[in-house]
């Protein structure tokens, strides 16, 4: 069963805990009352309780800087809530895009697990006119085939070609890499898991 609020704990008000919903960085930290979180669930913007004005404020009502609400959700003890959402500009009142003045900027090591998702989705819907579905329809083999040629064109690329050719070159390899890791039920996180495995002391090959 979903953990139920504890709004009494603290005299009423929860920490509300705001992530950006793509790039997965912390944002601010609020507060909200039950009132706060209904209206939060209603309006789909967050809403916060604010101690000083004893009043509601909702993000971004008087900068345009609004926070789309994306999920909410509890702690294990109910006294915490995690927020996340799509936020319109700078989040702090001093024009910095977290409360802790770092860029808000998403790692892009990310759009792998997104990319792998979408894969995923085609796998699952075969849309025609997709060139992913063409690969799945081909078969196997031939995915395989298609990633030990785009190997072979990275490595042209990486002794004769240009640095902006074997990332051109390198791209189109770990998309073959990844439709094949699909078909085969693995994901990319399984080949990251193997390498952060093999950094530990005492590793030996097999």
């Amino acid at each position: 069963m979903p953990t139920k609020i504890d709004f009494a704990k603290g005299g009423g008000l929860v920490p509300a805990i705001v992530q950006d919903a793509e790039t997965r960085n912390v944002l601010m930290m609020g507060y909200m009352n039950e009132e706060a979180y209904k209206k939060t669930l209603l309006t789909k913007r967050v809403t916060f309780y604010s101690r000083s004005r004893q009043s509601l404020w909702t993000k971004g009502e008087t900068s345009g800087n609004f926070l789309d609400l994306v999920s909410i959700k509890p702690d294990c003890d109910g006294d915490t809530l995690l927020v996340q959402a799509h936020p319109h500009g700078p989040v702090c009142h001093t024009g910095t895009e977290t409360c802790w003045g770092e860029k808000n900027e998403a790692n892009p090591l990310l759009f792998l697990t997104e990319l792998q998702n979408f894969i995923e989705r085609r796998h699952e819907e075969m849309p025609e006119g997709s060139y992913t579905t063409s690969l799945f329809r081909d078969g196997l083999n031939r995915m395989a085939q298609k990633v030990g040629e785009e190997a072979l064109e990275a490595v042209i690329e990486a002794v004769g070609g240009s640095d902006e050719r074997l990332v051109y070159e390198g791209s189109d390899l770990f998309y073959h890499l990844i439709v094949l890791l699909t078909a085969k039920g693995l994901r990319i996180e399984d080949l990251a898991a193997e390498l952060q495995k093999r950094h530990q002391p005492g590793w030996q090959k097999h």
